[in-house]
């Protein structure tokens, strides 16, 4: 058949299916023949044998897990099956390898449309903590809910590490005051927040701060305001990195509430620091960030053991006592050991719960408590 191949007399693809063969297969063992010919050795020539499929099948939980993942609607990304299959059953594979897969077995998506090309990136700031991308992603994150919640996320620029990721049911001062604490106690405070002109963040006086702004810039943290929602490419479009998998991954799991998302939120965000792969830094997260500690490249500076802390990170009212020595609390008035006509601060936390300050935050002062109905 090569013989007859290396006389032109059949084409390759007529020996190769007469041969039972692929193409490449049939060219490898040609091109091994034409050069025992040259040789003058083809009497003596022996095809060697293929190398054949010798990959092991793959377990009975991780193709149910592709099953249950590709089979919801909508789908979830491939990158994701590939990545939760690791992350569930320390089985690596790739997306190349659950996407012929999914095609072999009938759970191939559907072609995506053509995606405009996105505009120029700006490159990444030089050190951890230098720089975090904060942004706001209101979504349809529950299949079988018709209502738009709102994602906070924020990343380190330098690195891309995941620093915050959460679902609330508004976008409110107060569940930000909630999410930026936990982010510093976790990972320290930065130099600088990098965030769009909403009036959380922005007033129209430039001189003056909003609360939030004053909440950071207590603990030496700016804000910088983006001119575009492009500018904050790096979170833009790590929303839709969420948005790819949420839904589906909430649609086969059968979760439909936020207090029950969050705590899968924050797994996934965890196991996408430590072991996928970013495509620009071509290394994970966390190896970028381990790299630029070794490397000395941090400016990040430990949350501080302050009295202030759980009051700055609250809604501050300023109220006065009234003239029967109380103030307002929600739906009571309640006494406080102050003069009646005197300015007292009611904060209010994220966890719900009042407390009474005689002074507002003070660097050079104590807090002085008057009540709190925290829960103990």
């Amino acid at each position: 058949m090569l013989a007859s191949f290396r006389q032109h007399s059949l084409t390759a693809t007529e020996a190769a299916e007469q041969l039972g063969l692929s193409s490449s297969r049939f060219y490898t063992l040609s091109t091994d023949y034409l050069r025992a010919y040259a040789r003058k050795t083809e009497g003596l020539w022996i095809p060697g044998t293929s190398g054949g499929d010798h990959t092991t099948a793959w377990p009975e939980p991780v193709t149910d897990l592709l099953k249950k993942r590709l089979a919801c609607s909508p789908p979830c990304p491939y990158s994701f099956a590939a990545s939760d299959a690791f992350r569930l059953h320390a089985f690596k594979l790739d997306r190349a390898q659950v996407r012929r897969w999914a095609i072999e077995n009938g759970y191939a998506h559907a072609t995506p449309p053509k995606r405009p090309h996105a505009p120029v990136r700006r490159w990444q700031r030089s050190q951890i903590g230098e720089l975090w991308q904060l942004d706001a992603s209101p979504h349809r994150w529950f299949p079988l809910c018709s209502l738009d919640f709102p994602m906070l996320n924020m990343l380190d620029d330098c690195t891309r590490v995941f620093v915050g990721s959460k679902l609330y049911g508004r976008e409110l001062l107060l569940f930000y005051l909630e999410f930026l604490p936990t982010a510093f106690l976790s990972y320290g405070r930065p130099l600088q927040i990098y965030v769009d002109y909403h009036a959380i963040f922005f007033t129209k006086n430039p001189d003056a701060l909003t609360q939030l702004g004053w909440a950071l810039k207590f603990y030496d943290i700016s804000f910088l305001y983006a001119p575009t929602p492009q500018a904050k490419g790096k979170v833009e479009r790590e929303h839709q990195f969420w948005q790819g998998r949420l839904p589906a991954y909430f649609a086969s799991e059968q979760i439909a509430e936020i207090e029950t998302a969050n705590p899968h939120i924050d797994a996934l965000r965890l196991h996408r620091n430590a072991h996928e792969t970013h495509r620009e830094l071509r290394m994970t997260p966390q190896q970028a960030w381990e790299l630029a500690k070794k490397e000395k490249r941090s400016v990040l500076r430990p949350a501080p053991r302050c009295p202030w802390w759980p009051y700055v990170w609250s809604v501050r009212t300023a109220l006065k006592v009234g003239f029967d020595g109380r103030v307002p609390i929600g739906a009571q008035r309640l006494r406080v050991e102050r003069p009646p006509g005197t300015k007292v601060v009611l904060c209010l936390h994220p966890s719900g719960h009042h407390s009474v300050l005689a002074a507002p935050p003070d660097k050079n002062k104590k807090p002085v408590l008057l009540f709190t109905n925290r829960p103990k």
